[in-house]
């Protein structure tokens, strides 16, 4: 191989190699502007489902929004955010709500039921209901310190 084949490979290489850590390098900006992104739009959904959350656990402890109803929606919101939030003693009211209800019927399948058969489920509800009143408005309060101590921790 003679030397002036030599260096033109060396050259070729060279270019080569640069071509490819300047494509790595604006393929590791994509990464980092798709990342900011992410995580850009995860703390706006946090921030929504901590607004609606507190709006729902105010409309609670005034006693202006169903409290089982107000359950189901805190438990959903509190999933979004992070699951293992329902984990935590002082929101497990909400799960229990869930699991005490879950199979009562709701919207379209709730208007095709009899008139009794949707009495016997609200009387189900109001029993889950009184039997934990006090425990689902312990965690709507607990909701609300929530909501300060994540906005606490925002700044």
């Amino acid at each position: 191989m003679s030397e002036v084949l030599a260096w033109g490979l060396l050259g070729i290489a060279v270019i080569v190699v640069v071509a490819l850590a300047g494509y790595a390098l604006k393929l590791l900006r994509e990464v980092k502007r798709r990342q900011a992104f992410r995580e850009d739009e995860i703390r706006r959904a946090n921030n929504n489902c901590l607004e609606s959350l507190e709006m729902i656990a105010q409309a609670m402890l005034a006693d202006q929004v169903d409290l089982i109803e107000g359950s189901l929606r805190c438990k959903v919101l509190l999933e979004i955010i992070d699951p293992a939030l329902l984990e935590r003693r002082v929101f497990s009211p909400f799960g229990e709500v869930y699991q005490r209800t879950a199979h009562l019927h709701t919207h379209s399948a709730r208007r095709a039921l009899t008139p009794r058969e949707r009495f016997k489920e609200d009387r189900e509800r109001i029993t889950v209901e009184q039997s934990l009143q006090d425990d689902i408005r312990t965690a709507a309060s607990a909701v609300l310190d929530f909501k300060r101590q994540w906005e606490a921790n925002e700044r």
